[in-house]
């Protein structure tokens, strides 16, 4: 069997119009999918930080209570802290005002030196610096998480196959840590160093 030129060329044409077709398919499945994987991985990540954001604010009554035997002006210190652990922890903002307060009961350690020294107080410190370094390891695998999906969403020729899948950009997750503004002397205690 001889094939010719203009026989040739429509063979290519027609393998060409069944194997592209094909193979943008194929991509656009993959995609589809790797943006998946990665959405349902930044779901992982918030349910760790959320995990961890509960964890810290289950530490606060008993935190307050320690420092409350050694309070006289610092009643508002104590109000405001409990107040702020009612705020629900996805609430960003609510977050970053709640370590703010978290640090002020961390600074009356150095008001009252026999604070510092208080085995209650030091058992509740360390949990508070495990459950923060926790945090910080769930909100770096979070924030990994949201980048590797903000890239796929962002980056061209995925970033068609996001936006007919619906996929959208996710921000980063920050909160300022109590456990950043321990006295060094103390911090230092509390990491057994």
């Amino acid at each position: 069997m001889n094939i010719g030129v203009p026989e040739l060329i429509i063979l290519v044409l027609m393998a060409a119009f069944l194997v592209l077709p094909t193979i943008l398919i194929l991509w656009s499945v993959l995609t589809y999918n790797r943006l998946v994987r990665g959405r349902n991985q930044l779901r992982e990540g918030w349910s760790g930080i959320e995990v961890q954001l509960k964890r810290r604010h289950d530490l606060v009554p008993a935190l307050v209570e320690c420092v409350k035997g050694y309070q006289t002006h610092e009643r508002e210190v104590l109000e405001a802290v409990t107040q702020a652990r009612n705020t629900s922890p996805t609430d960003t903002a609510g977050e970053q005002q709640f370590s703010r307060d978290l640090g002020r009961v961390v600074a009356l350690a150095e008001a009252y030196p026999e604070l510092k020294a208080d085995g209650q107080f030091l058992k509740l410190m360390k949990e508070l610096v495990t459950v923060e370094d926790q945090l910080q390891y769930a909100r770096r695998y979070y924030n990994g998480s949201a980048r590797d999906l903000n890239n796929a969403v962002e980056s061209f020729p995925s970033n068609i196959i996001a936006r007919f899948g619906g996929f959208k950009s996710t921000p980063f997750f920050e909160v300022e840590q109590a456990s950043d503004r321990l006295p060094p002397d103390l911090a230092k205690q509390l990491r057994g160093a």
